[in-house]
C-alpha cells in the first residue's frame, strides 16, 4: 500500500538513500531540508510522487508549514523519517555551549517538533511509523563527541517512551542505529585526515572501520532497507527497539 513518508535531512546521505528506497517501495515521499538544490535535484531524479519542501527542523513553525504544504499534496503524513542531524567534535573541556545548544536543537528538539506534529494525523488514521536515525552513538558512547552522544541517547529515550505510549494505536516508534556509513561526510573526514597527518588511505579508514567486526564501513543501503521494513505492514509488531546496524559493533 502506498503511504505518505516525509523525511528529514533527505537532501544527502543516508537520508537520500531512504528516501530512494521508500520512493521505489511505491511510497509518495516528501523531502525535506534546509537546502533547496539537493532536495530538487534528488525529486526531479525520483520523479513522480517526490516533493522537495524547504523546512528546518529546529523551527517549529517551519516544520508546521513544510507538513500542511506536504500534506496538501500527498495526504497526511503516515510515516516520519528523522534523519535530520548534526555531529560536532571537540574534547568536552572545549565544547563550546552554542555548538552543544546547537547539536541537541537540531538532533533531539528536532525530532520532538517534526514527531509531534505528524503524530496528530497518525493517531486520528489509527496507522503510522515513526523512524529515527539515532546512530551507535545512542548506545555506547565516543570520544571527542559529548555533545553528539547525549543527543542521540537522548532520541532513543524518546524513541522508547513514545513507542509504550502509542503501542495501542496502530503506530510504531524505533531508532535505527548504525555505525560509520559511507557518505560524503565520511569520505571528506577520510581525506581531511591524510591530507592533514600523512597518513595513508588505508590507515585513515582504519579510524573509522575499527569499530566494526567486519572491518569496513556501513552501506546507506543498509540503513535505507531496514527503514523500508520497518515501514512494513509484517514489520507491526516491532517497536521501541534500537536496530543496530555496525556489523556486531554493539553485539
Amino acid at each position: 500500500m502506498s503511504r505518505h513518508a516525509f523525511i528529514t535531512g533527505a537532501g544527502t546521505g543516508i537520508g537520500a538513500e531512504i528516501t530512494r528506497r521508500l520512493h521505489a517501495d511505491g511510497h509518495k515521499v516528501t523531502l525535506v531540508g534546509r537546502r533547496s538544490q539537493p532536495l530538487q535535484n534528488l525529486a526531479n531524479e525520483l520523479g513522480d510522487h517526490a516533493q522537495p519542501v524547504m523546512g528546518d527542523v529546529t523551527d517549529r513553525a517551519s516544520i508546521e508549514a513544510a507538513i500542511a504544504l506536504a500534506s496538501g499534496t500527498h495526504g497526511p503524513v503516515d510515516i516520519l523519517v528523522n534523519c535530520a542531524g548534526m555531529a560536532p567534535t571537540a574534547p568536552f573541556h572545549r565544547i563550546d555551549f552554542a555548538d552543544w545548544q546547537r547539536t541537541m536543537d537540531v538532533n533531539v528538539n528536532g525530532v520532538f517538533h517534526c514527531t509531534q506534529i505528524a503524530l496528530s494525523a497518525m493517531r486520528e488514521a489509527g496507522w503510522g511509523r515513526i523512524i529515527n536515525i539515532a546512530s551507535v552513538a545512542s548506545l555506547r558512547g565516543f570520544p571527542y563527541v559529548s555533545g553528539y552522544c547525549a543527543s542521540k541517547h537522548a532520541v532513543l529515550g524518546m524513541t522508547r517512551a513514545l513507542a509504550l505510549e502509542v503501542a495501542t494505536q496502530g503506530i510504531t516508534v524505533n531508532a535505527v542505529c548504525p555505525g560509520y556509513v559511507d557518505t560524503d561526510i565520511v569520505r571528506e573526514a577520510i581525506a581531511g585526515i591524510v591530507a592533514k597527518t600523512g597518513r595513508s588511505e588505508a590507515d585513515a579508514m582504519q579510524h573509522f572501520t575499527e569499530s566494526n567486526p567486519q572491518g569496513r564501513l556501513i552501506e546507506a543501503s543498509e540503513v535505507a532497507a531496514s527503514v523500508s521494513w520497518l515501514c512494513s505492514e509484517s514489520a507491526g509488531s516491532v517497536t521501541g527497539q534500537a536496530i543496530a546496524i555496525d556489523g556486531g559493533g554493539t553485539a
